[in-house]
């Protein structure tokens, strides 16, 4: 990223969510975004994973400037190399959760027994094989939170995105959590993951330190111009 500024207009009111900002991810890094809320972390992420579109700046993504990319080009490296992990979970209710995990395998036009099989290994991965004809609703938080880690799996991203993944989740459910991050991380997948947990952070190779929309530290070694 260099130069990255991110406005939302409103109502004649500009609001500045990124300013500025300069950073390199190099392959297989763990960085940790910390901040208070409303400081940019989630919007940061949102670009990283190209859910939105900077205002100013250049992004390049794997030697990609994402300028010069069409929405079908950003929608095919967003489903082939990033998985996205959040909060909320964001399981589609009224699907299984096999299903939920197939989802994006359909997207990038898998057939359905190649996405089954994937299915079963990921949601093994995860321990929740056992619910995978379960709703979401029939599952505890921190089963929800591991459905979601293993659709994010499903695809074999390059790069995964954690939007505060143990934030509504107990301590223990949390840590086992982190724990398969840890483990992914260790497998050389890239994490960038956003925490309002300082305990996590430790798990980081860098913590990357936001307020108002500008970075203004970090831990570790980065590009970073303020």
């Amino acid at each position: 990223m260099e130069g990255i500024m991110k406005i939302f207009y409103s109502d004649e009111i500009e609001t500045y969510a990124l300013s500025d900002v300069y950073l390199t991810i190099k392959e297989g890094d763990f960085v940790s975004v910390a901040g208070p809320s409303g400081c940019g972390k989630s919007t940061l992420l949102s670009i990283l994973g190209l859910l939105e579109t900077p205002t100013d700046g250049r992004y390049c993504l794997d030697g990609l400037d994402v300028r010069d990319l069409g929405r079908n080009e950003l929608a095919y490296v967003r489903n082939a190399e990033i998985g996205f992990i959040f909060q909320s979970f964001n399981l589609i209710g009224d699907l299984t959760v096999e299903e939920n995990v197939e989802l994006p395998l359909a997207y990038g036009g898998m057939p359905a027994e190649e996405r089954k099989k994937r299915a079963k290994e990921v949601l093994e991965r995860v321990e929740m094989s056992h619910r995978r004809n379960h709703l979401p609703y029939q599952l505890s938080g921190g089963q929800q939170q591991r459905v979601a880690v293993a659709r994010a799996l499903s695809t074999t991203p390059k790069i995964l995105l954690a939007d505060e993944p143990t934030g509504n989740l107990d301590s223990k459910n949390g840590d086992r959590v982190m724990d398969l991050l840890k483990e992914l991380h260790g497998e050389g997948t890239t994490i960038c993951m956003v925490t309002h947990d300082s305990r996590y952070n430790a798990h980081a190779d860098r913590v990357l330190s936001l307020f108002d929309g500008r970075v203004v530290n970090e831990e570790g070694l980065v590009e970073v111009t303020v």
